[in-house]
């Protein structure tokens, strides 16, 4: 008869990560905290150079950037950074209200008392940074919220689609304050949403994430409206 197989033989080690995802996550981080600004153009050449990458994965990297819509192709023009004019910033907050609203709704129905826990310590945290203006740090500590209230529903598709709806929004928001007096008063609190998830009222949050989303739309209209 045969040995059996060592248990520690069996175990899958997770593959090595390959060149043109680790040259798309750190070219999409250049994009989202605009050391490649909207409207740059991107060179592949130069790009390689700048970050140690081969042409070929930054190439793909650059593809991928294209179709999660961070990047633009112009025929016979050239490769740029996407704008961030009123249409997209719109177009950003209607995608995140469709999917994050349901976010919301699933949340509240799934929630377990260790992610409730997380969820609040989340929150105190973001409203401490409320109180002041540090920017950066409540745009780091609202995104936590959202990208673990999109965990509490257990869903990796659901995951990936609001991960990439808070990157653009976290570029967005960073390219705002560039050109806006930061203020702690604009930083909204996620009380209510955060209140209507831990009583397990399903529409209540849906609805607070969707007050949540509008108000922050409106402050975004007026500004364009300037």
């Amino acid at each position: 008869m045969g040995h059996a197989p060592d248990p520690g033989s069996l175990l899958l080690t997770a593959p090595e990560p390959r060149a043109s995802d680790l040259a798309y996550l750190q070219l999409r981080d250049m994009v989202v905290d605009l050391r490649l600004p909207p409207g740059a153009v991107l060179n592949e050449q130069q790009l390689a150079a700048s970050t140690g990458f081969g042409r070929m994965p930054v190439r793909e990297a650059l593809a991928r950037l294209a179709v999660d819509r961070f990047v633009s192709v112009v025929p016979r023009r050239g490769t740029f950074v996407t704008p961030l004019g009123l249409a997209e910033v719109l177009a950003m907050f209607e995608a995140r209200e469709a999917i994050e609203c349901g976010v919301a709704h699933l949340a509240a129905r799934r929630a377990t008392p260790a992610q409730l826990e997380r969820l609040r310590a989340l929150a105190d945290s973001a409203d401490e940074v409320r109180a002041s203006d540090a920017i950066e740090q409540h745009l780091h500590a609202d995104h936590a919220i959202h990208a673990h209230l999109v965990e509490m529903t257990c869903n990796d598709l659901l995951v990936e689609a609001v991960e990439r709806l808070l990157q653009h929004s976290l570029r967005f928001w960073r390219s705002y304050w560039t050109t806006h007096e930061p203020r702690g008063a604009a930083m909204l609190s996620h009380a209510e949403l955060i209140d209507a998830v831990a009583a397990g009222d399903s529409d209540a949050a849906e609805q607070a994430m969707r007050d949540h989303l509008a108000v922050s739309r409106g402050t975004i209209q007026d500004a364009f409206r300037h």
